[in-house]
């Protein structure tokens, strides 16, 4: 990041330059997340894909922020809509499509689909599709680090309707009790499936609770990479430095519906568009060719470029064969 400087003071070209580099790079990464998201969308209505299909369209910042934000041999436990968290951390976009597939090139063989994305050496430790079931495992993980002493932290992520989840609410107490290593992230994209947060919780706020458990807590929303990474890191710190957990609340909003058979008509008129005015990715567009000087024509390449990385992924992934019958027997416990 750029180093600061004081108020009303302009930044330097190096600063300048180191700016551009990193928006450059967060721009790009978020885009390979979209287009990713877009390939597998157009997959589906192929018929390619089986089962469920999450799309994490509108709220890529957040992995890659994420993704920046933690050290090496950290832990990110998520939900069913972990695509984007693949990506960031490092996947190959090849081994995504083929798991979407249910190809055995797939993350897991073709055995987790959409929702059971896992990759142990880049630190993806599972999304899970039961609602909240996954708090507990990440609050395991934090205590085996706290116990081992191993200096790892585990983020923990979550949507707004996980909120109102038992699990959800003993992860926590336990996690505040034991003073564990973990970062409790609530995604709000506003909607529980169709169901809007207004008619899920009495306040709105969902830090507000972080008090009751003894946790510092933040509440923002998600505008740009840069403020995302910045704040998330903060909280890796206190989690590593002081096995203090802590509750962050991540203001978004998801562009499509809850999975793809959600055509999303509990939407209000005009609330969709008022959102993608804030778009991450454009906000990202608009500072690379506004305020650092990047051609449109350099814009379009970078795309193009990222278009091409899924086209090659879904050729990868069609072309890929079944797993065998036996592979169902695979991966179903750790090996000694």
């Amino acid at each position: 990041m750029a180093r600061a400087t004081a108020k009303n003071q302009a930044p330097d070209a190096e600063q300048v330059s180191d700016q551009k580099v990193q928006t450059l790079h967060d721009y790009r990464e978020m885009l390979r997340i979209r287009r990713f998201e877009e390939a597998a969308a157009r997959a589906y209505t192929k018929g390619k894909i089986s089962g469920f299909l999450h799309l994490y369209i509108g709220q890529e910042a957040i992995a890659v922020a994420t993704a920046a934000a933690i050290g090496k041999g950290d832990h990110v436990v998520t939900t069913y809509r972990d695509h984007g968290f693949a990506i960031s951390l490092g996947c190959d976009p090849k081994a995504c499509m083929a798991e979407l597939f249910g190809k055995a090139t797939g993350l897991v063989g073709g055995m987790g689909g959409s929702m059971h994305f896992f990759d142990r050496d880049k630190g993806l430790w599972g999304g899970y599709a039961i609602v909240s079931s996954h708090f507990p495992v990440a609050t395991g993980h934090a205590f085996a680090s706290k116990y081992l002493g191993d200096g790892r932290v585990t983020l923990a992520f979550c949507g707004d309707g996980a909120m109102g989840m038992g699990p959800t609410h003993e992860a926590m107490t336990l996690a505040a009790l034991w003073k564990l290593p973990i970062v409790f992230v609530c995604e709000n994209n506003q909607y529980s499936m169709g169901t809007p947060l207004s008619r899920q919780l009495p306040v709105m706020d969902i830090t507000a609770r972080a008090s009751g458990y003894g946790l510092p807590s933040d509440r923002f929303r998600v505008v740009t990479v840069a403020e995302t990474r910045e704040r998330l890191a903060k909280a890796v710190r206190m989690a590593r430095e002081d096995n203090q957990p802590s509750l962050i609340e991540l203001i978004t909003y998801r562009f499509r519906g809850h999975s793809m058979s959600d055509p999303a008509k509990y939407r209000g008129p005009g609330e969709l568009d008022e959102w993608k005015r804030h778009d991450p990715i454009e906000i990202a567009y608009r500072e690379l060719k506004d305020k650092h000087g990047i051609s449109e024509t350099e814009l379009e390449a970078i795309d193009e470029e990222i278009v091409a990385e899924m086209t090659e992924a879904e050729r990868f992934a069609n072309e890929s064969p079944q797993p065998p019958p036996e592979a169902r027997f695979l991966n179903n416990y750790a090996k000694d």
